[in-house]
């Protein structure tokens, strides 16, 4: 391993506070300083940025950075502010005077890192501004954008292959926390990078717990969840519609939680505000479509929720991966059902896209299918989705409490051979509801008007309850031993291999459906969620004494609190109580800027003081 660059490392402790690289940071900085273009694969939290920032501050000229939303490049300049780093960006939400002004300090050689949106930089005034300046290198952040297939395509990703051919020897780097080997691929191709040398982490996050239970009135277990285990702190709830968010946001706010929604159908000015509002407070729950989060940088996020499944297991990983970016534990809690399931289907079926996309829409499907079914350890086959071997965690909950399995084939031929009956009685197909009906022996109006009492398979399934079914049919439906005719109404048909089971030639190893429960009383622990480690009693007062001080500090900046320091910082300092600015130099974090502009103050506050005795500086902005 090639020994870090001494300028590198003293930028990484100077600027911005910490005391060596990580994984393969060192390595992706010495090959982007040297000149060579890089593809850096790292997951959500694993230092990306700095891949980039150092490089662009060792090399002579301006490091332009490709970012796709305006708040992701807010948030990194202003932390770029605070730790006394010339950045800039240029976006749609500048005026004119703004954005004349921040090309006026490029030009002058004022700026070692410009952010730039794809449909700002590809414009003629964009690449006329870049032919006037000295480039240091391009950062194409969230490069997965630039995939067809991927979860977040970004047609204007597209055009970023231009930088390569107008600037051959300016370098490069595409970095992405989401990218299966066929996404990695086309990121390769279409940004020209086949000569980039290859960086991949692992994409293990040890410090995330993935729960994923069946939907048993999933607002009600959302609820518990938070109550018990989350109350008071930051999450993001995932809802598949705006109807969904809007109702979950005020259920929960209905139930005492500080809960904002948020979805595409809101307000360009309404949307930042409430974004803002997650951002900038402590506590705050944002109940959201996929429309919200990329970028968000926020690092004490302490769950990311799904109550309706995600389109992909690549989609599942980058939600999920905004929770917990400081490294303390985290959640990933999800709930899923038979009704996802359908609906999944039905919108790919639909879509308008060509055959292709729809067969890798189902193909992809199936794998988040597959995770949310699978008795073996969660995190295990999430690596092993992105091509990564591990050993089991002992950290999820099929690692904690591992879900019984049962030979399910006796079942599985009651369920499908009463698909086959009802059909072949009234010469049409049925629902799910009917067809566990009838298998129960339920003498509904449905069953009786269509004589369904009088088949075979009436009543022979008693032996099962309602959500048991469900569960076996949800599994045939995943192994695509049962379909779903989305075009006529939802109705069941028999899959080409059902014949197998039916025959007796197969047998069916199938997950048990857990027993359902009684909701719990408010307030009760279940012992399951990872707690955040708490400090003794002196230390946890001084932790939020600095906490409110942080919140003053960028309340008057007006910055996100994490952007001066983050809840790692604090607690790191709220630990060894430093009484002086030279017992403070090496906290995480703790840059010479920041010690500079805010050490004194911090120091003051570790001491005793109150908010009122200090005597806070201006903005140094």
């Amino acid at each position: 391993m090639p020994e870090t660059d001494p300028r590198a490392q003293q930028i990484l402790q100077d600027v911005f506070g910490y005391p060596g690289f990580r994984g393969q940071q060192a390595d992706v900085v010495a090959h982007l300083a040297g000149g060579g273009d890089a593809l850096v694969l790292m997951p959500t939290g694993g230092g990306k940025s700095l891949c980039y920032q150092i490089p662009s501050l060792m090399r002579h000229g301006v490091g332009i950075v490709v970012s796709p939303l305006i708040a992701l490049m807010q948030d990194q300049v202003a932390a770029l502010h605070e730790a006394g780093v010339r950045a800039e960006f240029l976006n749609s939400s500048l005026s004119w005077a703004q954005s004349q002004s921040v090309e006026r300090r490029a030009r002058a050689g004022e700026l070692d890192l410009l952010y730039m949106a794809p449909e700002r930089l590809l414009t003629e005034r964009g690449l006329a501004l870049l032919d006037e300046l000295p480039l240091a290198l391009f950062a194409i952040d969230e490069a997965h954008c630039v995939s067809q297939w991927g979860h977040d395509f970004r047609p204007d990703y597209i055009g970023l292959a231009r930088l390569a051919e107008r600037y051959p020897t300016v370098p490069r780097i595409a970095l992405t926390a989401t990218a299966d080997a066929a996404t990695r691929q086309e990121i390769i191709e279409r940004l020209q990078l086949q000569q980039a040398r290859q960086f991949v982490e692992s994409f293990d996050r040890p410090n995330i717990r993935y729960r994923i239970a069946e939907k048993d009135n999933p607002r009600r277990q959302l609820l518990r969840f938070i109550e018990e285990e989350h109350a008071g702190q930051a999450g993001i709830v995932y809802c598949l519609s705006r109807k969904s968010v809007e109702e979950t946001a005020k259920m929960l706010c209905d139930n005492g939680v500080e809960a904002v929604a948020y979805h595409a159908g809101f307000a360009a000015a309404d949307r930042e505000a409430r974004q803002n509002r997650f951002i900038e407070d402590d506590g705050v729950v944002m109940v959201a479509t996929i429309a919200f989060g990329m970028g968000i940088d926020k690092p004490d996020v302490r769950f990311v929720a799904h109550v309706d499944l995600p389109k992909s297991v690549e989609g599942y990983y980058q939600e999920t991966g905004r929770a917990g970016r400081d490294g303390l534990p985290a959640d990933a809690w999800m709930v899923y059902g038979l009704a996802d399931v359908v609906q999944q289907r039905r919108l790919i079926e639909q879509s308008e896209a060509d055959d292709a996309y729809r067969r890798i829409s189902s193909t992809k499907l199936d794998a988040i299918l597959g995770l949310c079914e699978t008795v073996q350890c969660r995190r295990l086959h999430l690596l092993d989705y992105f091509g990564e071997q591990g050993v089991p965690c002992g950290n999820c909950d099929n690692c904690i409490e591992p879900p019984a399995q049962w030979d399910g084939t006796d079942a599985a031929r009651k369920l499908m051979s009463c698909i086959f009956r009802c059909e072949s009685a009234s010469g049409f197909s049925f629902g799910a509801q009917h067809i566990i009906d009838v298998l129960r022996g339920q003498q509904t109006e449905k069953v009786l008007q269509r004589g369904h009492e009088r088949v075979s398979t009436f009543g022979i399934g008693t032996d099962l309850d309602e959500a048991q079914w469900r569960s076996v049919l949800r599994q045939l439906v995943m192994m695509r031993l049962v379909t779903v005719d989305h075009v006529n109404w939802n109705v069941l048909k028999l899959g080409p291999d059902s014949r197998e089971v039916l025959a007796g030639t197969r047998r069916l190893n199938l997950r048990q459906a857990q027993p359902r429960v009684a909701a719990r009383r408010r307030g009760r622990s279940t012992g399951v969620a990872p707690v955040v480690a708490s400090l003794a009693a002196p230390n946890e007062a001084v932790f939020q004494a600095l906490r409110e001080w942080r919140r003053a500090i960028a309340h008057e900046h007006k910055v996100p609190a994490y952007t001066v320091l983050h809840d790692a910082s604090l607690r790191e300092i709220a630990q060894r109580l430093p009484d002086s600015l030279m017992q403070l130099r090496g906290v995480t974090g703790v840059g010479a800027a920041k010690l500079e502009r805010y050490g004194k103050q911090i120091v003051q506050v570790v001491g005793g003081a109150t908010l009122e005795d200090l005597d806070f500086p201006g903005s140094t902005f």
